[in-house]
């Protein structure tokens, strides 16, 4: 159990399980300013993913941000099901998708067009609005095959994945929220050179709905004198305007010591952090069973030297098959 105390406020964490600070969501109230919120640090997972795809350094930060913002709103699931965060849009990236299964398994991978992403490379074109382009975020939450689906989709905003995830819950979950996200190589000094490793985290706050309290975001022509609730939540949101993409990313910055850093003042409470790690479901079976749906005539033309091969989108896993065998009768 990890515990820190400080003279007039505390921030106890509870930490039973050995989980360490990388890949895990950590979830926070800030007792004074009726706020609760999630601190999201992925280390060795991300850094799976994104070097297996090896995608160029922009795709890799987007892609980066997605798996933190999945983790994010995925552990807050109250029952077990899947999370699934995708955009779809008409830029050089055409797609984004980040996969969170309770609890705590998650995965991503994206799709672009190679020639357009290296053109928008070399001009210097590598802004999100540069590399998704219009498009939209969808945001799914399945709760299993007994249950209907929930799917909230958002325009992309030209500013990022956090301001698109900003209108989500203004306009489906109707929370103030405000959100964080971070990815990028971290690189440390070893004997044979400089290292590097993807790193990707989030800070998310969100007000707690009270009677007659704030439910959205102020409007800026909005006269009525400002409430405390407004002020407490204005308070929240200038302190986490203030978190710099390095706190996020940085090993040596616990998220409880980053969590006293921005609010002691308030009362900041942390809990028991959850884990997360990468998994995905793919195997022989399920590839060999996806490729058996075509027919026989579209299996032959997918064979290359003899064999047909699939890669795993996810995880970049590779199978081989011999053409007979993905052929019900054999012919």
């Amino acid at each position: 159990m990890l515990s820190v105390k400080e003279e007039g406020r505390k921030l106890s964490v509870s930490n039973e399980g050995g989980i360490g600070i990388d890949d895990l969501v950590q979830p926070f109230q800030i007792e004074d300013l009726g706020i609760r919120g999630r601190v999201v640090r992925l280390g060795p997972l991300v850094d799976r993913v994104l070097t297996a795809h090896a995608y160029p350094e922009p795709v890799s930060r987007l892609l980066g941000e997605a798996l933190a913002l999945t983790a994010m709103i995925g552990s807050a699931l109250k029952f077990d099901g899947r999370f699934i965060l995708q955009t779809q849009s008409k830029g050089p990236v055409s797609l984004l998708v980040a996969d969170y299964e309770s609890p705590g398994k998650l995965r991503g991978y994206a799709q672009m067009d190679d020639g357009r992403l290296q053109e928008a490379l070399k001009e210097g074109r590598t802004s999100p609005a540069d590399l998704l382009g219009d498009g939209y975020l969808a945001l799914t939450i399945d709760q299993g095959p007994d249950m209907e689906r929930y799917q909230g989709i958002v325009a992309l905003d030209p500013k990022g994945l956090s301001h698109s995830a900003h209108e989500y819950f203004a306009s489906s979950e109707q929370v103030a929220t405000r959100i964080r996200l971070a990815a990028g190589p971290f690189y440390h000094r070893e004997e044979t050179g400089p290292e590097k490793n993807w790193r990707a985290g989030a800070i998310m706050i969100q007000h707690i709905p009270r009677e007659g309290g704030l439910t959205g975001y102020r409007e800026d022509e909005d006269e009525r004198p400002v409430t405390e609730e407004e002020e407490n939540w204005n308070r929240a949101s200038i302190l986490l305007d203030t978190v710099e993409d390095h706190e996020l990313l940085d090993p040596s910055l616990e998220p409880n010591r980053l969590l006293f850093r921005l609010f002691h003042e308030d009362g900041v409470r942390a809990y028991e952090p959850a884990p997360v790690e990468f998994a995905c479901h793919c195997s022989r079976e399920r590839m060999g069973s996806v490729l058996r749906s075509f027919g026989g005539h579209e299996i032959d033309e997918m064979v290359q030297d003899g064999v047909i091969t699939a890669t795993c989108e996810f995880c970049s896993e590779v199978y081989v098959f011999a053409p007979d065998e993905l052929k019900e009768d054999g012919n």
